[in-house]
């Protein structure tokens, strides 16, 4: 019980960082596709890894937004209320 415990409050602490892993994750393995498709001269290959490294960006920066910073906002105006 106590394991759970921790582990759900990493994931839901500010801390933590959890959720918005999946949009990194996300822009890296574009980022990689990307320097494949460079390296063998291949464009559609690197174009389609700029498309997926900028929506992984996006998704990281949303993600961020909706699991971090709300919640801290949201804290703030209670406590300047």
């Amino acid at each position: 019980m106590e394991r759970r415990n921790w582990l759900a409050r990493i994931h839901e602490d500010e801390a933590g960082h959890a959720t918005s892993a999946a949009g990194a994750l996300i822009a890296g393995a574009g980022a990689v596709v990307l320097g494949i498709g460079a390296a063998n001269d291949t464009g559609w290959l690197a174009v389609a890894g700029g498309i997926i490294a900028g929506v992984g960006l996006v998704a990281w920066e949303l993600l961020r937004h909706v699991a971090i910073d709300q919640k801290l906002m949201g804290r703030l105006d209670r406590l300047e209320r």
